[in-house]
């Protein structure tokens, strides 16, 4: 283990879960325990179930748990070491001499070689070789002042001078590989990612660079190209720019689509800009933005793509606590023909007074969404009305805030030209049929038992229900005693039909014979996280102590009976078992099936 245990019984023993989720997420006390919004996905209503006693979180919606220290990795983006150091340094508690693991060392190693790689991007550009960059930047009108506090490069127009720069400092091919900086062709050669490009290096909130993105200048190729993912980089969790609109004094963030478009318009006064990197927006970048923000302003492309980025940000950021906006980009007219344009072309074009304009009367989700319904429709004729006022009825039904949903229903009702009172009864048949329809799932879903037996992770699904409910008692009765521990283990992981309430057992089992009193920020250094969010669902289940030790050899009796059974069974041809057990099934007959 990277740690001593008797280092993170310190740790987690002055890091109380209460009061470290709480910086984060507003908590209510309830029964004992505290309830607020889960961080982890979106929601209006509490599920998200902090237990103080037990030290570890648990979210009933989307599953997610752990200890304080999974918390931190999840809500910080850190690795297991990483979200250790981040708890130590907020208790002010030295660190111990570390073990890094090989993920660990390499992880340092690659960012060391990101941080190198965009220092030499940064002086090519600097150099005769940037030339062609230098040009293109100020054809961009970005100012060179700009361009240094975005750390921008130039990559040469060579297939291998980043290469050469970086092998030379010690880094290996292996790693130029890992990094994503290099390609490997077919006949095993290697090439630079990036030539003949604008570089624009990629660094998160803590100041590391992660990855590149970059845009070409000449020639063929793809017009941007970004790292892969990679063990630093991972496009869903980063946003461009956030490492400096993190400190903006603009009450809210704008999301574009383009990197340079966030650049223009931290040029132009709004170091609020952000965007991602060449994906929609997901739900990891959203919880990034609520660190910093309850506002979000987006400001994507006015074309089709943009449009639709538009409309499934919106779906995403419904009923979550950012108030959401709008800002829709006029067309521009060029020989008397409308124009698309994205923010770049718009600063260019009109100015930050004109921006600002656009940003103080940007309209809100809600107002956007009622404007694209209506675009689609001519609501001079009935039908279209008739069909107008369906679709709309469908999008009002789902604002969970009654006032809100009586305002824009009237609103609604004006634009098609019909009474509030017949718009009001659609939108509350639609509103019925939503409940109806999410009642209709869940009773199915209650009529499955077995699968909600299940993990929601698929690839840890139970391949046999009698003996995984028997392995996650054992597991609960351990975690909830300490004396419930045999001087012997009374199982080996072979006999667990889970692959990964084996693992948990063993685990405990070994933390047991090194006295650790803090198992569950053991495990997090052994688990992954979907493993780990499981276990908390384990420990959510009722189990009572009254009998325990009968509970407990029950538990065992059932495992082993089980391990039987499978261990009967190996080595017999699948088809053969089949066979046998049709045979022994009422109506078979030689006569009947000849």
């Amino acid at each position: 283990m990277p740690f001593p245990q008797s280092f993170l019984d310190e740790l987690t023993a002055r890091s109380d879960i209460v009061d470290v989720v709480g910086s984060y997420v507003t908590l209510q006390s309830k029964s004992g325990s505290y309830w607020g919004c889960c961080p982890f996905h979106n929601e209006k209503t509490p599920s998200f179930h902090v237990l103080q006693d037990k030290q570890f979180y648990h979210c009933f919606g989307c599953k997610k748990g752990g200890g304080v220290i999974n918390f931190i990795m999840d809500i910080e983006n850190l690795s297991y070491p990483d979200a250790v150091r981040f708890l130590a340094k907020r208790a002010n508690i030295p660190i111990p001499e570390e073990d890094h693991s090989g993920t660990e060392r390499l992880r340092a190693r690659l960012l060391a070689l990101n941080r190198d790689a965009a220092r030499y991007y940064y002086s090519v550009l600097q150099s005769p070789d940037g030339e062609a960059v230098r040009a293109y930047l100020e054809k961009r009108q970005i100012k060179r002042a700009v361009a240094v506090r975005f750390g921008m490069g130039a990559a040469p127009d060579s297939w291998d001078a980043l290469m050469n720069a970086m092998t030379q400092k010690g880094y290996t091919k292996k790693e130029l590989l890992d990094a994503g900086l290099i390609v490997q062709n077919k006949k095993g050669g290697f090439y630079d990612r990036f030539r003949n490009r604008l570089i624009l290096p990629v660094i998160d909130v803590r100041g590391d660079v992660v990855g590149f993105g970059s845009r070409i200048i000449s020639g063929d190729g793809a017009k941007y190209v970004n790292t892969p993912e990679t063990l630093t980089y991972s496009k869903r969790r980063v946003l461009y720019g956030l490492n400096l609109a993190k400190k903006t004094k603009r009450p809210n963030i704008i999301l574009c689509e383009g990197n340079l478009d966030v650049v223009t318009l931290h040029q132009a006064g709004f170091d609020n800009a952000v965007a991602s990197m060449g994906t929609a927006l997901t739900g990891e970048q959203i919880r990034l933005l609520s660190r910093y923000t309850k506002e979000l302003v987006l400001c994507y492309d006015n074309d089709s793509a943009g449009q639709l980025a538009t409309k499934r940000a919106l779906e995403l950021l419904n009923n979550t606590e950012f108030s959401v906006r709008v800002l829709r980009l006029p067309n521009r007219m060029v020989d008397g023909q409308p124009t698309k344009q994205d923010a770049d072309d718009f600063i260019k074009n009109y100015g930050p007074d004109a921006f600002e304009r656009l940003l103080s009367g940007s309209e809100n989700g809600i107002e956007f969404r009622m404007a694209q319904v209506a675009g689609k429709y001519d609501l001079r004729d009935d039908q279209q009305r008739i069909a107008y006022a369906g679709e709309i009825s469908e999008v009002l039904c789902t604002l969970e805030n009654a006032v809100e949903r009586e305002v824009y229903t009237v609103r609604a009702a004006q634009a098609v030209g019909i009474t509030p009172e017949a718009m009001k009864l659609e939108v509350q048949r639609a509103f019925k049929r939503r409940i109806s329809k999410e009642k209709h799932q869940q009773e199915r879903r209650e009529l499955n038992p077995s699968a909600t037996l299940q993990p929601q992770e698929h690839s840890i699904r139970y391949e046999n229900l009698r003996s995984a409910m028997a392995e996650e008692g054992i597991i609960r009765l351990l975690m909830l005693d300490d004396s419930l521990f045999p001087t012997e283990p009374p199982l080996t992981e072979s006999q667990f039909s889970s692959p990964m309430l084996g693992k948990i057992f063993t685990l405990l089992w070994r933390n047991r014979q090194m006295s650790a009193q803090s198992r569950l920020a053991a495990l997090g250094a052994e688990l992954k996280s979907e493993e780990m969010s499981h276990l908390t669902t384990i420990l959510q289940k009722p189990e009572s102590l009254s009998n325990a030790l009968q509970a407990l050899q029950d538990y065992l009796n059932v495992i082993r009976q089980e391990y039987d059974k499978r261990s009967q069974t190996d080595g017999v041809d699948p088809l053969v078992a089949a066979m046998d057990k049709y045979k022994g099934k009422k109506g078979y007959g030689g006569k009947q099936h000849e």
